[in-house]
């Protein structure tokens, strides 16, 4: 999973409680290449009580008159639905994610053998939760949205404590608001987080655009997540600030040439600028007609292109040499056209 950037491409419920639009949603994500598509697995009274007020982005998008609760019951998919999506993935060739938000849907998440885990921002402070998926001993990818390292720091021992190898985690940078200003995105952080721990990290993005999940690969991010939809304008509470098909491609093309660019570290020529070395590097040629027996002086002698002869670091090795033949003005040197004293 690690050898390049795994990207997720964040469906969550955008497929507004619609099988035929979760199946697309898959469709757009093969499309785009990304690695693994994921939706949000919960039943809806056992995440939030009725009394639960919507954030402000979500009042924004989907208006305040219903209560949170009122508003994710009409986001749920079954777990049916969820048995079906991941057989409709695997037909797809792209890996089925699903974050659960209660533990029944964990429970039951279990089931279909994802071995990888996404725990999202808001469970982090959630024992129960994070001890029974730890103890499964698999992979996981956490968000760390509205967290300090202190929050970081627990989350891990009580995954490590339930049994999972250090390894097996990766802790995405995030920040939970929808969208994110650039402002507050402080993307430096996910370095922070990675030299705390030890740990390979990521980033899981809302802002509108790909310019910093990009820039968060170049910054070394092994994971990369983001929201997508089929159509901002749906109605929503993550559409907007959700990619449409076109970005998503376009994230993924320019993930995909950033970890090209990043090589090996090693500074050489590269096999598509040798070629160019002697066009754009200089040799030693002669400023003027020299005549067989003269010395050479500096004022004998000029730099120019091409660079296919006697490299100019060598130019005061050449003064004080002596012409063994007639050469003329512009003329390329060569090692056999003199000899030293």
């Amino acid at each position: 999973m690690m050898n390049k950037t795994f990207i997720i491409a964040e469906a969550g419920v955008n497929h507004n409680g619609s099988m035929e639009m979760a199946k697309q949603l898959i469709d757009v994500a093969v499309e785009a290449k990304v690695d693994a598509v994921k939706f949000q697995t919960f039943i809806a009274e056992n995440v939030m009580s009725k009394y639960a007020v919507k954030a402000e982005y979500q009042k924004e998008s989907t208006g305040g008159d219903e209560s949170q609760l009122e508003m994710v019951k009409k986001l749920q998919l079954g777990f049916e639905d969820f048995i079906e999506l991941k057989k409709y993935c695997e037909g797809k060739n792209i890996q089925f994610l699903s974050t659960p938000f209660d533990l029944v849907s964990v429970d039951f998440l279990k089931t279909l053998n994802m071995g990888l885990w996404k725990i999202p921002s808001g469970e982090i402070t959630n024992l129960p939760y994070l001890t029974k998926i730890g103890a499964y001993k698999e992979k996981i990818i956490f968000s760390t949205g509205m967290c300090t390292l202190g929050d970081i720091e627990n989350a891990l021992g009580i995954l490590m404590e339930a049994g999972t190898a250090k390894e097996n985690i990766t802790v995405l940078h995030c920040n939970t608001e929808y969208p994110t200003p650039m402002k507050d995105v402080n993307l430096t952080a996910m370095l922070t987080i990675k030299n705390a721990f030890g740990i390979q990290v990521g980033y899981s993005d809302h802002t509108l655009g790909i310019e910093v999940p990009v820039a968060a690969v170049a910054m070394g991010a092994k994971v990369i997540e983001k929201h997508f939809t089929l159509d901002k304008s749906l109605p929503g509470p993550d559409q907007q600030a959700s990619l449409d098909p076109n970005e998503l491609k376009q994230m993924v093309i320019a993930i995909r040439n950033i970890e090209a660019a990043l090589g090996t570290g090693t500074k050489v020529p590269s096999s598509s600028e040798k070629k160019n070395m002697d066009i754009a590097r200089k040799s030693i040629h002669l400023a003027k007609e020299v005549k067989k027996g003269q010395v050479l002086t500096a004022d004998d002698l000029t730099i120019k292109r091409p660079g296919n002869g006697i490299s100019p670091m060598m130019i005061n090795d050449v003064i004080g040499t002596i012409a063994m033949k007639d050469l003329k003005e512009d003329y390329l040197l060569n090692f056999n056209d003199f000899a030293w004293k």
